[in-house]
């Protein structure tokens, strides 16, 4: 039975404000500066100072501007640093236009596919609504960009570089999506009046000519084959005639991009550890690379990417960025705020309960470069972002330990870091698949 707040109760909760000597100072505070800025512990400041005992020289941080391609970044960044290496280009960056083209068209695909097999439920059902949400948008996940390579190849940024509609994607994606949403119309008409297999598959070939043009008319047509014209990092000059996509994504990167595993950390009661899971309708490619996480411990999450990055390599991550960090200043540190002694309230949720309650998920990926460590365990990480280098320490941020446990989760790695019994896991489990809204399915 519902009970309103009563008159009295209203009364016995002024009282106990009145009767606390400290709020009105802290009322003043917060009123004129805000909560966190109120709440900041800069001790943070000297505990997270930008040194390193394991550290990549990385170069510059590349700009996602007002676009949320994250994921897209920080792949490519990945890719780069060993390219940097190899061929001593560290100032040099991959085009993320040419692989944001590809993804936006794949996705609507992926899209009307998805709608005609949903086509038989209503509306109102949880699935089709959960599609109209958002038919695509810039984020993504590690495999679903795996999935776009491995059809399609990767280009310079000077191939292929960015127009105010990649940089800048919100009318764009509006665009796109009222058009998504008026072929479902269409498809889902097509299907309650029983149209052939053919007649469907003619309407959604006219549909994806039209994407193709709008996509094409914003952000440009990719190449397909090209010179690659550059100097070194000693100033040299090279020309490489006659390369596609692919061939230079094979000459200049050369990955085995299935040795390349997601690696997850859901300490949720419905994701035993050690066993693999895939999340429903996500994904990009038709027929391409399917997402597929091992869930681990937060011990082995953390030894796998250490484990990288004493290789050398650079370890790309999901987290939940906007949870206890200051984006200025570049440190991500859970007691960098407290709001828990500035209310005197406990807002403590264990890393689990923020998951399964909805406070946190995954919203960002970016760059493990580097991490400090002190008798064998990390006390923090050096973080490459993808924000430009007017934040934090010329775009590189600095990540406690602590904050690593609470709000990461996602890292990928090379399958060769794994334990044998892990590897087999990752390699021959068939996943669990989690319903399409599942924290884990959250694009960055």
């Amino acid at each position: 039975m519902s009970k309103e707040i009563t008159a009295a109760q209203t009364a016995q909760y002024q009282k106990a404000l009145t009767a606390d000597p400290t709020a009105k100072v802290i009322e003043r505070a917060v009123s004129h500066q805000g909560i966190l800025a109120t709440a900041a512990d800069y001790a943070s400041d000297a505990d997270m100072s930008p040194v390193f005992s394991i550290e990549l020289d990385t170069g510059k941080v590349a700009n996602q501007k007002q676009s949320g391609r994250c994921w897209m970044f920080a792949a490519l960044n990945t890719m780069r640093h060993h390219l940097a290496d190899l061929f001593k280009l560290h100032d040099f960056e991959l085009s993320q236009n040419y692989t944001n083209f590809w993804d936006k068209f794949e996705k609507a695909n992926y899209f009307y596919e998805n709608v005609l097999a949903t086509a038989d439920q209503p509306t109102s059902s949880r699935k089709v609504a959960f599609l109209m949400a958002t038919p695509q948008q810039d984020g993504g996940q590690w495999d679903m960009l795996c999935a776009i390579i491995e059809k399609y190849g990767i280009v310079p940024k000077s191939v292929m570089p960015e127009t105010y509609n990649s940089s800048k994607s919100n009318e764009l994606n509006k665009t796109l999506n009222l058009k998504l949403r008026k072929d479902a119309v269409t498809l889902r008409k097509l299907v309650a009046d029983s149209a052939s297999d053919a007649d469907i598959a003619a309407a959604k070939d006219k549909m994806l000519t039209e994407d193709y043009r709008l996509l094409a008319l914003a952000l440009g047509e990719p190449v397909t084959k090209f010179d690659f014209e550059y100097r070194d990092d000693n100033k040299d000059y090279h020309i490489d005639k006659g390369l596609t996509p692919k061939s230079f994504f094979d000459k200049y990167v050369g990955w085995d991009l299935s040795d390349y595993v997601s690696i997850i950390n859901a300490p949720t009661a419905d994701k035993p550890y050690n066993h693999t899971y895939t999340v429903e309708l996500l994904g990009n490619v038709v027929g391409g690379r399917a997402v597929k996480h091992l869930n681990v411990s937060m011990k082995d999450f953390k030894t796998f990417a250490i484990k990288q990055l004493q290789a050398g390599q650079s370890v790309w991550f999901g987290c939940d960025v906007g949870q206890a960090s200051d984006r200025q200043k570049g440190i991500m540190d859970p007691n960098y705020y407290h709001q828990d002694d500035l209310f005197n309230i406990d807002f403590s949720m264990s890393k689990a309960e923020n998951l399964d309650y909805g406070e946190s998920l995954m919203t960002h990926a970016m760059v493990l470069t580097g991490v400090d460590l002190v008798d064998g365990q990390p006390t923090k990480w050096k973080v490459e972002n993808s924000w430009g280098d007017k934040v934090g320490t010329k775009g590189y941020f600095v990540m406690s330990d602590a904050w690593m446990d609470k709000y990461c989760y996602q890292v990928v790695v090379n399958k060769e870091f794994l334990p044998d019994d892990l590897r087999k896991v990752q390699e021959t489990e068939e996943p669990t698949v989690l319903a399409p809204w599942d924290p884990m399915g959250a694009l960055a």
